[in-house]
Parts: C-alpha cells; structure tokens; sequence
C-alpha cells in the first residue's frame, strides 16, 4: 500500500485515477494552484502523479520542483502529448515513467505498482550499501571448505580488474551474489550494478530488455525504453544463463564486447558502452558449442576470466554456517525470534544433498521458521524433498512435505479470515511482515473476492 499525490486538474482523470487506487492506495489531489511544497513537506506521499498539462507555464516546472524537494520519490508522469522530445525530456528530468492520455485505470494502476515496487528495491540496495562492508566483504562470506576458499582467492584477484568474467556451476550456488561481491570490491563499486536473468524473459522481448527500443520500433513499442546496458553504463551487468541466449542475440553480445558499442531495436544511433560483463550459466558451453547452440567465438570473449562454484554437496564445511547465516535473515523478515536448530535438524542438513543448493536450503529454513513455534527449528518444522544421504546410502526422507505444506496454508487462511482478509493486519496476527505474507499468498495462490487483484 503507497500513498499517492496526484497533480491533476480534470474531474474525468480524477475519477479515473479514484476508480484505479481507492481503497487499496491513500488517493490525494493537489490543484497547480496547491502549496505544493507545504503539501510534500506536512504530509507522507509515496509516489507522485503529474500530469504535464496541469502545470501552468512551463509543464516541467513542477517535475523538477518535485525532484528538488523529494529526490527519491518516484514521479509518474501523464500527458496528452506523446511526442518524443516530451518523453524524453520527462525521463531526463526524472520522471520514473510515462503515461499518455488516453489512458485506463489498469494502466496508470500498473505504472505506479512498478514504480512502488522499484522504490521498495531501492530502499533494499540502499540498505545493502549501508551494510556493503559486510555483506560484500569477501573475507566475511562463507567458505570454510577448501574448494570455496579457493573460490574466494580467485574472485578477489578477478575484481581487480575489468575482465568479462564467466561462472559456471549448478543453479542456486551463489553465481548472482558473488557477481554482486565482484562488483562491490571492484572500482566501479560507485557505478550500477545490474542484473538479468536471461531464462526468464521470452525471447521476443530480451533484445529490448538489454539494448532497449525506440518508439514504434514494433507493436506496442509506445515510448522509448532505455536497455539494461545502458542503465549499467559505467558500471557492472550481471548476464544470468548466458547459456540460453539465442543465437541472434549472441551475435549482438559479441559486437558489445569487441566494438563496446549497439544499438537500440529500431534505431539507428551507435550507443557507447562502458560496462563490464559478468556471465553465468549452469550448463556446459562447451557441449553447447560442439551442439551448435552457442557461439565458440562468443565463448572465448566471455571466458577470459572463469571460475567454478562447487555445489553444495561439495562444501559440506560450508552447510552448518550457512544454515545459521540463514536462518538469522529470515528471522530479521519475519520478526521472530529463533535461536538456531535442533541437533538433529543439523544432522540431516549435513547428510543432505542438497540438490538445489544454497537457494533450496534458503526456502527450506524459510518455511521451517514460519512453521516453528519454539524458539528452536525441530524436525517436524523441516521438509526434504527427495532422498537424505546417510554414509554410502540413502534413505527416503520422511512422509509428510505435503502435510506441512498444507498446514502452511491453512495457517494463512486462518488468519486472512480472522483478519476480514486485510493483509496487513492477518501479518501482524502471524508475527511476520506484509511482504512476507504476500510471497506466501502468491505462492500458494491464495486469493480473494475483495482483493482487486492478489499483490
């Protein structure tokens, strides 16, 4: 829930903007006429919306007066205009995005969630950064094995320098927050540092996600899109399963890295590109080459500098601390206080195999934390999927993830009910943040009449 300013003077937009946001976000109208800074400085907003044709004289007065008095607050601006030199004047002034006129209240609704959403990573990097020293600090990762030791040695030799770095290993052993630790101990720790998982995005809409697109440049390109080279300009782009590129778009990332130098889908300007490559697949490249799915000469410009995470398997010296080190994060988000885990919670994570590595072991302590009621992580809150190791053998894990899964749930929709389904208050009823009781309800695709949409 954000609370949202809207400079907008005509009682059409107004009903549109009413119908969009009420109840879910505290609506408010300021005239042009308004104090506009006593309204920011006397009362809460978390976004603004300004339409440009509002503002009387120049009709970026007010964006910039905006960005003077509150510089991190997001500006969505509207317009019945669409030419591109007010689009880009509006992005340039910083406005977070643009809406033009005609527009629907799913539309302008859409806009201001992304921007909220943005505001809310932003306030999550800006704590990261406060607490860079440790959270990037190589020497306070977790790597008591000799494999991630070595890991480490090389990662610190690597940041150094602005090599394309390529990092192989299995899914969920760290490849994107040690691309982050390279970044940070680089010098370009200053610059941004963005990330994209290349697996996630249909290949219809990856070429404009990384090198952008002007308008018009296909159907429904309504406004210039800035690519995530050029956001990370100046600083590190962290490319996630390199391994599922197309070829097309190797051949793009290949001109990057040798003329540093594209362009935007359905343009013509040459744009520079100042921007250091990490790379990371979990696939073996070198059988995708001998298959003919990826560029050998590709390969060779990103595999200037590798390193190799072993799965978690490997580092067994590494599971118990990581355990805790999780299990304290979790704990922060939640609000809840537990100490640590039963001997034999211990036992069975080392024996484990852990086949989806840290980031299993992650969701695994999640769940248990929300589960347990005592001030300790007991068997019965711990679900395993597949087979516990144990010596030489293995052994089925015990019946009873479904069962857990379903008292989760249950748990949820209890307190939703006794809640009247307002989120924030069945949170506060299971001691945990809104945001984490959100994932949940998404995650088990618990919805609702009432709710306009799940959040």
């Amino acid at each position: 829930m954000g609370s949202i300013l809207a400079v907008e003077n005509q009682k059409r937009w107004r009903e549109v903007l009413s119908r969009g946001f009420e109840p879910d976000h505290p609506l408010e109208f300021l005239s042009p006429e308004g104090d506009l800074e006593h309204r920011l400085s006397s009362r809460h907003h978390d976004l603004v919306i300004l339409d440009l044709q509002a503002a009387p004289g120049d009709p970026f007065r007010f964006l910039s007066r905006i960005r003077t008095l509150r510089p991190h607050m997001p500006v969505v601006v509207t317009s019945e205009t669409e030419e591109t030199e007010i689009v880009v004047r509006a992005i340039k002034e910083g406005a977070f995005d643009f809406v033009g006129k005609p527009y629907s209240a799913a539309k302008i609704r859409l806009a201001v969630d992304r921007a909220l959403d943005t505001k809310s990573l932003r306030g999550e990097i800006d704590y990261l950064r406060h607490e860079q020293d440790v959270i990037y600090d190589f020497d306070r990762i977790i790597a008591e094995s000799p494999n991630m030791k070595a890991v480490i040695r090389s990662l610190k030799k690597f940041a150094e320098t602005d090599a394309t770095i390529l990092m192989t290993g299995e899914t969920g052993t760290g490849k994107s927050f040690l691309s982050g630790s390279i970044h940070f101990n680089g010098h370009r720790r200053h610059k941004p540092f963005v990330k994209i998982n290349c697996s996630n995005i249909p290949e219809t809409l990856l070429e404009s996600e990384l090198f952008g697109h002007e308008k018009g440049a296909f159907t429904g390109a309504d406004r210039v899109r800035v690519g995530r080279f050029e956001q990370a300009q100046g600083g590190t782009i962290f490319l996630d399963e390199i391994g599922e590129l197309s070829m097309p778009l190797q051949g793009k990332l290949l001109r990057v890295l040798e003329e540093k130098a594209f362009e935007r889908v359905g343009g013509n300007r040459t744009i520079r590109s100042d921007v250091r490559v990490i790379a990371a697949t979990n696939r073996v490249l070198e059988e995708q080459i001998g298959g003919g799915k990826f560029r050998e000469d590709l390969f060779y410009r990103i595999n200037v500098l590798t390193v190799h995470l072993p799965p978690l398997r490997e580092r067994r010296q590494c599971i118990e601390p990581l355990a805790h080190w999780l299990l304290e994060r979790v704990c922060r988000t939640l609000r809840k206080r537990i100490t640590g885990f039963a001997p034999e919670v211990l036992e069975r994570f080392r024996a484990y195999s852990w086949p989806g590595n840290i980031r299993q072991m992650a969701n695994t302590i999640e769940r248990a934390a929300i589960l347990e009621e005592g001030d300790v992580i007991g068997s019965d809150s711990i679900s395993l999927s597949g087979t516990e190791s144990s010596g030489g053998g293995e052994r089925p894990v015990p019946a009873g993830a479904d069962r857990l899964r379903s008292q989760e749930k249950a748990l949820i929709l209890k307190a939703l009910e006794d809640a009247r389904w307002v989120q924030k208050d069945a949170a506060l009823a299971l001691g945990v943040t809104p945001r984490a009781l959100n994932y949940k309800i998404r995650k088990f695709g618990i919805t609702h009449p009432g709710w306009k949409r799940n959040r």
